[in-house]
């Protein structure tokens, strides 16, 4: 899988930033959105949207993976992820969304940042080592 350009991971960040503003959390206050590129060329958001039974919330990577698959995409070369964490931290996908984009994407090029402007590059095979796989 080819690395991303820099203009295609900028042009990432600014729409997962974009989806972040749209993030209905309502209970958590943790505004998350994520953009993934396609190996299409098109880039695909998500951002969380809540409910009031904890569980049953999206997360904004998770539902960018619904958006590119709905699409008609179904592998990704990159994921810009941007939280509402200041300057103090950058987050990383959780368990289960890195579990969701392994199974497109286990090579995928993950660009985690937050509002205030730092960020983190990582390989999704580094994030999650020993993806469950059928396979």
């Amino acid at each position: 899988m080819t690395m991303p350009s820099t203009e295609q991971m900028a042009a990432l960040l600014e729409a997962a930033t974009s989806a972040r503003e749209r993030a209905y959390a309502p209970y958590s206050h943790f505004a998350v959105g994520a953009a993934l590129l396609g190996t299409d060329g098109k880039t695909y958001t998500g951002c969380n949207v809540e409910n009031a039974s904890y569980g049953l919330t999206l997360c904004a990577e998770r539902a960018a993976v619904v958006a590119a698959v709905a699409a008609g995409c179904r592998s990704f070369v990159a994921l810009a992820l941007v939280a509402d964490t200041g300057m103090e931290k950058i987050v990383t996908p959780c368990g289960a969304c890195r579990q969701v984009l392994a199974e497109f994407a286990p090579g995928l090029t993950v660009v985690c940042a937050n509002i205030g402007g730092q960020s983190a590059t990582y390989r999704l095979g580094d994030l999650l080592p020993h993806r469950f796989d059928l396979e």
